[in-house]
């Protein structure tokens, strides 16, 4: 299951079928090209959804098959919720998996790039295929989780598949402060986050940029709810973002975003908390400042304890008083969770966060965020009183070009597969 199972043939075969496609209808040829070089009954794209808690499909091929789901134009889309069952697991454990299905072999691949889990594919044989065939599947399921990428730019198919809940204008706003992969994999690090809107949105967001040498991490709250408070996370994020594109430091992004706060938040005083680092990817060293945000945790030697930085005022709160920054060190095994209030008050106080951290100690992030959402969501749910927000970097040293890959994920990093009867820490999804 290598990366290299596909043939400069097929790629280069794939590629001329993507760009000869529209955007909508990309994946679409990639999938029926493969399907008709594999002697395929039919294949399947499923694309996951915004929750982390269902598949739902976009594609199937050979189209016309009768299916039900929600629509918009042409384009059908069937949400299948997560069971513990076989699809589920190959996202989770990042394995392709081989099932009989009646007289059809089905296999399942997961289409992810950098640790991200974009997807499955799905393709149904008339026999059981070789492991030639298995390992072309994935070569072609890695390939695909670059297709969507690109062509997720022109088009709002993708996106729509994803939302199996309606946005309103606050959520739209706020979606679109996040960065576009929620997970990221990289020889000295795995980092994933995670956002649950509350009804009225809250305005939490996470950030993340990979410079050469440096990691950038920041999560923030802005105060209040709906427009507002989403556009005061507009002024915060885009002040972060402005000034470490240009190159500046730390303390310089941090008192960017106070005076983009400050100078142009909508009338009413709001202002937003936030916590802003970065790391130094050959040493693990850490800069971080807090604007008047909860403590991070560390969870190191599978101990759990809140880290204490010095604490600012938040962004948007007095022009002229400098920011402080906290340095501390990583070590290779160490685990930092940054989060919002949302994971902390109300009813989320319900949840110990620091027992269920140690408990999860063993499981890749994008599944630690996962589960901790839906636990969030058991004690403080159904829908939050306030939004939650959390983002979980694993540190492992060696910053280079050594990282371990098939088909887009470290299966070395990877969560084992849960049994389909898999108790509490699944969160009951």
């Amino acid at each position: 299951m290598a990366d290299s199972a596909m043939s400069g043939a097929d790629l280069s075969d794939v590629l001329l079928a993507v760009e000869k496609a529209p955007p909508v209808d990309a994946v679409e040829a990639v999938t029926r090209s493969v399907g008709v070089s594999l002697g395929a009954l039919w294949v399947s794209f499923l694309v996951a959804d915004m929750s982390g808690r269902a598949l739902v499909r976009l594609v199937h091929v050979p189209i016309g098959e009768a299916s039900a789901g929600r629509q918009q134009d042409e384009d059908v889309a069937v949400v299948l919720p997560f069971d513990g069952g076989p699809q589920e697991q190959v996202l989770r454990g990042q394995h392709v998996l081989v099932e009989q299905v009646g007289e059809q072999f089905v296999v399942r691949a997961p289409v992810t790039q950098r640790g991200e889990a974009i997807g499955l594919l799905e393709i149904a044989l008339p026999a059981a295929p070789g492991d030639a065939a298995v390992a072309r599947v994935s070569g072609v399921a890695h390939t695909l989780a670059f297709v969507v990428i690109a062509n997720r730019r022109h088009t709002d198919l993708f996106e729509w598949g994803q939302r199996t809940t309606p946005f309103t204008l606050a959520a739209e706003i706020q979606r679109r402060l996040l960065p576009s992969a929620f997970t990221c994999e990289a020889d000295s690090f795995t980092l994933s986050a995670w956002l649950e809107p509350a009804a009225t949105i809250g305005g939490d967001t996470f950030d993340y940029s990979l410079a050469r040498d440096l990691l950038h991490l920041s999560i923030t709250d802005a105060v209040g709810h709906g427009v507002n408070s989403a556009l005061t996370a507009t002024l915060c994020v885009g002040g972060l973002r402005n000034a470490r594109r240009r190159g500046n430091s730390l303390l310089d992004q941090a008192q960017a975003a106070n005076e983009a706060v400050l100078g142009n938040a909508p009338a009413g005083s709001l202002f937003a908390t936030g916590l802003i680092g970065r790391v130094d990817l050959a040493t693990g060293a850490v800069e971080a400042v807090n604007a008047g945000h909860p403590a991070p945790f560390l969870v190191r030697d599978g101990v759990v304890r809140p880290l204490a930085l010095l604490v600012n005022r938040p962004f948007g709160v007095l022009a002229r008083r400098p920011y402080r920054a906290t340095r501390f060190q990583l070590r290779p095994g160490d685990r930092l969770v940054l989060v919002t209030d949302g994971m902390l008050e109300r009813g989320a106080a319900a949840l110990d966060l620091g027992a269920r951290l140690g408990e999860l100690s063993e499981l890749h992030p994008r599944e630690v965020v996962r589960v901790l959402g839906d636990l969030v969501l058991d004690v403080a749910g159904p829908v939050l009183p306030d939004d939650a927000c959390l983002l979980v970097l694993d540190w492992h040293g060696g910053h280079g070009d050594t990282r371990s890959t098939a088909a887009g994920a470290d299966l070395d990093r990877a969560s084992a597969p849960e049994p389909e009867d898999a108790g509490h820490l699944d969160g009951g999804s």
